[in-house]
């Protein structure tokens, strides 16, 4: 199906207004993003145009820059997150269970959320069988956390006009792909209904410093500027206030403090509930069965 077939076009005015528990206006959702970069094959990102304009393999700085993440800042992310009490929403590259266990231990430890996010980092449409990928990278997040994910995010966000129904026919519940509105929505497969869930391109570390090249301190300033907004409108409607971020990027020792600093912030505001993403569909699915 092409993306129309999926979901009929929906204003937000047009739509009764979600409620969250006790008031709440905004749910703050965190979603840390750990990928296995494979040093045979171009990295997926870049920090490090080679000298001579042409990509060589292997690609060692690049790769090297993305070690870091899973060396050290990754810890960093641990350090916040359990000094502060919040669970975040872990996009996995499955293939971190076997190649970075002691990282993926720490995670299932704090009781992370772990969410899909294909077998190792690369797009989705150059894999050979979808499907078999799938259910692979599910299988093996299963056996380490002994319990299935419920939620995917695809490598890069990508998907083919198929992704859908292979995600759904696995058990998928919600996807990330689709960051369409400020709510979470419901979208048709052939294999049934998945949620889509308010994952961002604005307030993510990648875009924001690897492509666009902003300074270390961007980040905090974006992410001010769009709590402040949704949590004035979140008097009326809730609104999900995403964070996307990458141990590689936001875990270096230059952009910690902003990142910290963006937590420090939304604490003090009442009626901030700091969610995972399998905690926001239960909701959603709940407030709709019940509208």
């Amino acid at each position: 199906m092409l993306p129309r077939e999926r979901a009929d076009y929906s204003a937000i005015v047009d739509r009764p207004p979600l409620k969250l528990p006790g008031g709440a206006r905004v749910v703050f959702w965190t979603i840390v993003n750990l990928e296995v970069w494979d040093i045979g094959k171009p990295m997926a990102r870049q920090v490090l145009a080679p000298p001579t304009g042409q990509t060589l393999l292997p690609d060692v700085p690049n790769w090297s820059w993305h070690e870091y993440g899973m060396r050290v800042g990754v810890w960093r992310f641990f350090d916040l997150f359990k000094r502060l009490d919040i669970r975040p929403t872990l996009a996995i590259n499955a293939r971190v269970c076997e190649d970075y266990t002691r990282v993926a231990e720490q995670a299932r430890s704090q009781r992370w959320e772990f969410m899909g996010h294909a077998y190792q980092q690369g797009p989705i449409h150059l894999e050979a069988n979808q499907e078999t990928m799938i259910h692979r990278s599910l299988d093996v997040i299963e056996r380490f956390c002994k319990k299935r994910p419920v939620g995917w995010l695809g490598p890069g966000l990508t998907e083919t006009l198929s992704t859908p129904e292979l995600l759904a026919e696995a058990g998928i519940k919600y996807i990330g792909d689709w960051v369409y509105d400020d709510e979470p929505t419901t979208i048709r497969t052939a294999k049934g209904p998945l949620v889509t869930l308010p994952y961002t391109v604005e307030l993510n570390d990648i875009p924001m410093m690897i492509v666009q090249h902003h300074q270390s301190d961007y980040l905090l300033r974006r992410a001010i500027d769009q709590f402040d907004r949704l949590y004035a409108e979140g008097e009326k409607r809730a609104k999900i206030f995403p964070l996307a971020i990458h141990a590689y990027i936001s875990g270096q020792p230059h952009r910690i403090k902003y990142l910290e600093a963006i937590y420090d912030y939304a604490r003090k505001f009442d009626g901030v509930l700091y969610w995972t993403g399998e905690e926001i569909l239960d909701w959603y699915l709940k407030t709709s069965s019940s509208s």
